[in-house]
């Protein structure tokens, strides 16, 4: 049963956090305006709030989940080096020089 979960990508990448918060905003926006001028109209600030709450939990389904869409652009990571910094003394560093003001 775990295996299930374990397979299931859970990154996005830079780009992709970049489309789900415009996404989100403007079902956010998008909602809260629809929702102000129903209310406006109908006389009921209860329905101003249902609309907006409606448009976050739009958002939420369509942005909090790593959907395939905002995995398009992965991140190409340098190879593995193997670092030299076993090998070197604390001699053999040069001394920090500070500036003088």
């Amino acid at each position: 049963m775990l295996d299930v979960f374990r397979s299931i990508p859970t990154q996005m990448d830079y780009k992709g956090q970049k489309l789900a918060e415009q996404i989100f905003q403007g079902i956010i926006l998008v909602s809260a305006v629809i929702g102000f001028i129903y209310g406006y109209v109908t006389e009921q600030f209860g329905w101003t709030v249902y609309i907006v709450m409606a448009g976050f939990a739009l958002s939420c389904l369509l942005t909090l989940p790593p959907w395939p869409m905002y995995r398009r652009n992965p991140l190409k990571w340098l190879p593995v080096q193997e670092s030299g910094t076993e090998d070197k003394k604390p001699a053999d560093r040069k001394p920090k020089r500070h500036s003088k003001s």
